[in-house]
């Protein structure tokens, strides 16, 4: 793919947007996640990568507020999230997907991206029933505003028929959607791309690059997908065992011995040589 042409010419603004400091998580006698620091600034893609087991998916759900870390801190915007639940941290402007889908089958596609507006929807049961001209603006305003994001993923033909009945790819397309619903400052990505054919990485790739440049939205992905998240991608993170080995650019990722011996492989440093 050549991507790499469309990544954006605007500035990354200054200073990070989050940083998480030296955080732990252990389940049992297994430590997911060993003294990890990262930081990520306001409008870059900074990807995550590592074999399975690396502690990836961990990191992501103590970002969002599903686990609490066991030591270390997480700040968002200068604010301290560490142990914030899910529900504050989304209002804050945190979204997510997940590995696995989690729509609900029997609801349409626009049903489902207004889901991601809940944080947004203050008219609540009976401020409806006192107040039903305010309920039915807000309830409109939303709803343009799925549209909107319905006709950026091009999900137009599909707004009213049932998640549970399309293709896998497209319903990636749809949890996309709901967390774009959100109108998030900060989008976490577990594996948007994970059992996708070529053409639809390719198409989630470019979703990806218009949300990040056209909507300025910062972006942490995880992929196993290396030509993705070398091409994309402005910070790279490698771990491997729970912690972190190695982080840079793309070029200097796929330099660094550690991640070459630990994730990599030989096979991969002798394309690159041959590439240099």
């Amino acid at each position: 793919m050549a991507l790499a042409a469309a990544k954006r010419s605007a500035t990354v603004a200054d200073g990070p947007q989050l940083v998480v400091a030296g955080v732990s998580k252990r389940f049992g006698g297994v430590r997911a996640v060993d003294d990890v620091s990262i930081s990520v600034d306001a409008g870059q893609i900074a990807s995550i990568i590592g074999p399975n087991g690396a502690g990836k998916t961990s990191l992501l759900n103590m970002i969002s507020g599903f686990y609490r870390p066991d030591s270390g801190s997480i700040t968002f915007e200068g604010r301290d999230i560490t142990h914030k639940r899910p529900a504050e941290i989304a209002a804050l402007g945190i979204a997510r997907t997940f590995q696995n889908i989690a729509l609900f089958a029997g609801m349409t596609v626009l049903d489902n991206i207004m889901l991601g507006r809940h944080v947004h929807m203050r008219s609540g049961v009976l401020s409806s029933l006192i107040y039903w001209g305010l309920a039915q603006r807000e309830e409109v305003s939303h709803r343009a505003r799925c549209e909107e994001i319905i006709e950026f993923l091009e999900l137009e033909d599909l707004r009213k028929q049932p998640s549970a009945g399309l293709a896998y790819g497209l319903r990636k397309r749809v949890e996309l959607g709901r967390a774009l619903a959100l109108d998030p400052k900060l989008l976490l990505l577990d594996e948007p791309m994970g059992g996708m054919n070529q053409e639809e990485k390719e198409d989630m790739a470019r979703y990806i690059l218009d949300v990040n440049q056209q909507w300025g939205t910062t972006i942490i992905l995880i992929e196993h997908d290396m030509a993705v998240v070398m091409d994309i991608s402005d910070h790279v993170n490698v771990f491997d065992r729970g912690r972190k080995i190695a982080e840079g650019t793309p070029a200097e990722v796929q330099r660094d011995p550690a991640v070459i011996d630990a994730y990599l492989g030989a096979g991969h440093a002798r394309v690159s040589e041959k590439a240099a």
